[in-house]
Order: structure tokens, then C-alpha cells, then sequence
């Protein structure tokens, strides 16, 4: 069946609730995975926008996540290290998750993709999107991805 990231808060293709974004508390969304690859070693999660008005909005980017996670809580911490994991640089200029927060009018897409590593990578705290890309693209086993919605 193959990687698969779930919410319980808001299904593919569904509108994410107001309280992880701007308009709400701004906390990060409860996440869960199944079917990772043999050799899975560590994951990345990063969640953007790509219907942002300027390109791809980067709000969120977590790695060094052990292979024995299959989750993430609500609302982790926006600090650059936790839960012996590493937080990134979203476009808000911030550590950690930053939620949805389009400018009024049609509704845009936020996709959460995980990746699958072969190797637990030790990558500083505060990378960029472009940073961590470069950093793991050798070592991807698998991805996907999880699409939810939001509009103001």
C-alpha cells in the first residue's frame, strides 16, 4: 500500500479547521503515517502553499524525525529543537509552523509531504525549505502527501 499520511482533523482534499490557521490558534495539526518503507531510517515533513500569490509559501518544516514516530501531536512547540527533532525557517521568517493564512479569495491548497529517508541525517535547526531539499534529496525512499484546504 505504501507511505500514507493522515489528520483526524481534516481529510485530503478538505477544508483544514480555523484553529490551525491565522484565524484561530495557529498551532500545528495532529499528523499520523502508516506503510513506510523497508530501511526507513528518519522523516521530513514539510508543509506549504503552492497557490500563494509570490509562488510556493513554506509554512512548516520538521526533520530529524526518529523512525520509531508514525505521528505528530497537535500544536509542537515552535522552537528549533524538539521532541529530538529540528525545526526549519518558514516564509514567515519563523521556526516552526506557521498555518494557513491566504489572502482573501478562492480557497488555496496546503500540502503536507513526508518523506521517507534511508539515513538518519544530522541537519542543524533553521533550515530552509531549499536547505533541507538539497540536503536529503540522496536519500529519499518514499513520499506522499496529504492536501487540505483553506480560504478567508
Amino acid at each position: 500500500m505504501g507511505l500514507e499520511l493522515k489528520s483526524s482533523a481534516f481529510s485530503e482534499e478538505e477544508f483544514i479547521p480555523e484553529k490551525y490557521t491565522c484565524q484561530g490558534d495557529d498551532i500545528s495539526p495532529p499528523l499520523s503515517w502508516s506503510g513506510a518503507p523497508e530501511g526507513t531510517s528518519s522523516f521530513v515533513l514539510i508543509c506549504d502553499d503552492p497557490d500563494a500569490p509570490a509562488g510556493t509559501w513554506d509554512h512548516w518544516l520538521i526533520y530529524n524525525i526518529p523512525e520509531e514516530r508514525d505521528s505528530l501531536e497537535e500544536d509542537i512547540a515552535p522552537e528549533k529543537e524538539v521532541q529530538e527533532m529540528n525545526q526549519g525557517l518558514n516564509d514567515f521568517d519563523n521556526i516552526g509552523y506557521g498555518g494557513p493564512c491566504p489572502p482573501p479569495g478562492p480557497s488555496h491548497r496546503y500540502v503536507f509531504t513526508l518523506y521517507a529517508l534511508d539515513e538518519e541525517l544530522d541537519l542543524e535547526p533553521g533550515l530552509t525549505k531549499e536547505e533541507l531539499l538539497e540536503s536529503i534529496e540522496s536519500n529519499i525512499l518514499e513520499k506522499t502527501e496529504l492536501v487540505g484546504k483553506f480560504s478567508r
